[in-house]
């Protein structure tokens, strides 16, 4: 399969994916969370595909290797943010 766009990347489809669920997740939370924990786990989601999308849009393998590592950074942090919401 060639990979013609950072949208081919399956890792950047399953990264929307995870941004959707976390945005109905949240739709769900107490509105005194609307401006805390709410939008810091929406923003950490988007964060992940659009560090992929970003990345795969640089000119050299290096530069996508870091932006791959800003979304892992992203990833974990959602992950601590659902672990603080459970």
């Amino acid at each position: 399969m060639t990979i013609n766009s950072y949208r081919d990347l399956k890792v950047w489809q399953l990264g929307i994916s995870l941004t959707k669920q976390v945005y109905l997740l949240t739709r769900d939370f107490p509105k005194s969370e609307t401006y805390g924990l709410s939008s810091q786990m929406q923003r950490a989601a988007v964060s992940i595909p659009s560090n992929l999308a970003e990345g795969h849009a640089r000119d050299s393998t290096q530069e996508f290797l870091r932006f791959i590592a800003i979304a892992l950074g992203s990833l974990a942090e959602l992950e601590t943010q659902l672990i603080v919401a459970e």
